[in-house]
């Protein structure tokens, strides 16, 4: 093992990689018209036209400045109802299980998830977005502008979702990460 090696698992082992470390407090609450994660949209392009809001929080309102150029945001939050994770699981797109990290369930070590909305309008502290597949009342950590020059790859592979990945329109979530 070389010294690089052995200097991640130091890291790894220090207090500021722990677990417990990590504070976050929510930016805002997304509102959707989901109130349970059975049925529901398991990513944006299921979720096409449907509306939501965002309510962030009145003191971070200036940080929303010059955002309205943007037709589409990416949403950082919470999985705020996933309890526990597994390592591997069978996600919605397939019926065998894979590594919990090339897949995009929300039992995960760390239950964070994103979506690529399309922005609607940005009034006061309240923005209305639309494809959102989100359930009501999760915590938004953070919000990044989507810039196709930075985030859209054409030579991108999506390894199995390769195969499944275009029916994520149309299947809808079960209780399977209850």
């Amino acid at each position: 093992m070389d010294k690089t090696a052995n200097k991640d698992e130091e890291e790894m082992g220090s207090t500021v990689c722990q677990a417990d470390s990590f504070r976050y407090t929510p930016i805002g609450i997304v509102r959707s018209p989901f109130t349970d994660t059975a049925g529901m949209p398991i990513q944006p392009a299921g979720a096409k036209g449907v509306r939501g809001t965002i309510a962030l929080r009145p003191d971070l309102t200036a940080g929303l400045a010059d955002l309205k150029g943007f037709s589409h945001i990416i949403l950082i939050y919470a999985f705020h109802r996933s309890k526990g994770y597994s390592l591997e699981v069978t996600p919605f797109l397939d019926t065998a299980r894979h590594g919990v990290f090339a897949t995009r369930a929300p039992k995960r070590p760390n239950a964070i998830g994103i979506s690529i909305v399309r922005l609607i309008s940005v009034e006061e502290n309240v923005l209305i977005i639309e494809n959102v597949d989100l359930l009501d009342g999760t915590p938004l950590l953070d919000i990044k502008p989507y810039v196709p020059a930075f985030d859209a790859f054409s030579d991108a592979k999506a390894g199995w979702l390769d195969q499944t990945a275009g029916n994520a329109g149309s299947v809808r979530a079960d209780e399977r990460f209850r």
